[in-house]
């Protein structure tokens, strides 16, 4: 089965940038769109980003637009996340997701049923 490892969490002061990355182990991974989405404590998963692999359109939600892209570097098979100009708010466990079986994802991109693949998670902490 493939799994996901994400990577590039950490603690940075409000202001600062980080980027994920998030790796299939294993083998290449085809899908129709990958996302990242985030978990705050106390808080329901909520989809941050997404990257439909047909067209290349990507979604944000609107307290990340101008502050996060998602990108894939298809030589690697990785997929992106820069996150620049964090906030307090920022702060949540980050969790790659890809959709492989099916294409509702382009109709849901944001949507967490939408995916049937999960990584593990990636801590990001941001400090004021």
């Amino acid at each position: 089965q493939v799994q996901l490892v994400e990577s590039g969490g950490g603690s940075v002061q409000s202001g600062g940038s980080l980027r994920l990355s998030c790796a299939a182990s294993g083998t290449t991974l085809n899908y129709y769109v990958a996302a990242w989405f985030r978990q705050a404590p106390g808080k329901e998963r909520e989809g941050v980003s997404s990257l439909s692999v047909s067209d290349g359109r990507s979604y944000y939600t609107d307290s990340v637009k101008g502050r996060f892209t998602i990108s894939r570097d298809n030589a690697k098979n990785v997929v992106y996340l820069q996150m620049n100009s964090l906030k307090p708010e920022d702060t949540a466990v980050y969790y790659c997701a890809v959709a492989t079986g099916s294409i509702i994802a382009t109709m849901y991109p944001l949507d967490a049923h939408s995916y049937d693949t999960w990584g593990q998670g990636t801590q990001v902490t941001v400090s004021t």
